[in-house]
């Protein structure tokens, strides 16, 4: 398998997941601003800084308030992360390997992208972005369905769990690190009365209110979502699960010396964390840049063991 076509399936799957991300993110946060009093003011710029483009978004936004937070985490050509942007840069990778994928996973993805740019507007204003955002979620999810259903599971398939699952784990550290409590804005007021409603946003972003209320059964906290978005090994879309599927992937790729050490490490460094003792010292944003930093190491061992072969083109984001 050539190189370059392999960095391509990988970047398809991380964009794809980046993009539904963002959108489950934005709807989540979006209900959580109607259900909080109108006296608590929310902070949108904290979604930003889930993405860590925060520098970005001060360079050309003068005011943090919720049309310019959504129309960049949306739209913006200047922001590579952007929903618009990833399904994009998603939609040209799959064009570029139609060969490998099924033929109806180009169109879904072609059609997901064309409806993301004809519709952004609706995802922009208040009164449309809940449909708009539950149809890309929906329309990528459907891709991602359509890849595991119909396409064989060969080395081309495992970049693409490689790519996706990788993504996933990044995400949901970046959700974990922001944490609930600092979307808030640090005016004197105090966040604990809506520290429920908040810890529960976070679980909606990654889809994971209903399976924490099934398998934790306690009253939503701190300690029990951050546990259960880091370590549960049944939820699909916590740190330690996509990690594991992540090392399996690379379990079945040749050359997987270096990049199969790391996951190990990242996944064990993820599993065996004290989460309590790390909220309870002001522990845990440390020990989420650490985890941060463990998965973009793997990200790089990923580029130089298998992208660097032959010249390739270049893709602008990393992990």
């Amino acid at each position: 398998m050539l190189s370059r076509v392999a960095e391509r399936v990988y970047w398809m799957a991380r964009y794809v997941e980046r993009a539904e991300n963002t959108a489950r993110m934005v709807t989540a946060f979006n209900l959580l601003a109607l259900d909080m009093p109108k006296s608590v003011q929310v902070s949108w710029k904290g979604l930003v800084e889930v993405t860590g483009n925060e520098d970005l978004f001060d360079n050309h936004y003068q005011r943090d308030d919720e049309r310019n937070c959504v129309k960049f985490l949306l739209t913006d050509a200047d922001n590579p992360s952007s929903v618009l942007n990833s399904l994009r840069a998603a939609r040209e990778n799959v064009r570029t390997t139609r060969d490998l994928v099924p033929s109806e996973a180009w169109e879904v993805m072609n059609e997901l992208y064309l409806f993301a740019r004809d519709h952004i507007d609706q995802g922009i204003g208040k009164r449309g972005r809940f449909e708009f955002l539950s149809e890309v979620v929906q329309r990528c999810q459907t891709l991602t369905g359509l890849l595991a259903g119909t396409m064989s599971h060969d080395a081309a398939y495992d970049f693409i769990r490689l790519g996706r699952n990788l993504e996933r784990a990044d995400m949901s550290t970046r959700h974990v690190d922001v944490g609930a409590l600092k979307l808030l804005k640090k005016d004197g007021e105090d966040p604990e009365p809506y520290e429920g409603l908040l810890w529960t946003s976070i679980l909606r972003s990654g889809s994971g209110f209903q399976m924490y209320r099934q398998h934790v059964k306690r009253r939503i906290n701190g300690v029990d979502v951050v546990r259960f978005l880091l370590q549960d090994t049944a939820f699909p879309r916590s740190v330690t699960h996509a990690l594991t599927q992540v090392q399996d992937a690379l379990e079945k790729l040749p050359r997987n010396e270096l990049p199969l050490r790391l996951v190990i490490q990242a996944r064990r460094h993820a599993s065996s964390a004290h989460v309590e003792e790390l909220i309870a010292e002001d522990g845990l944003h440390a020990f989420m840049d650490v985890l941060q930093r463990d998965i973009g190491d793997i990200h790089g061992a990923n580029v130089e063991t298998w992208f660097r072969i032959a010249p390739a083109q270049t893709q602008t984001q990393a992990a």
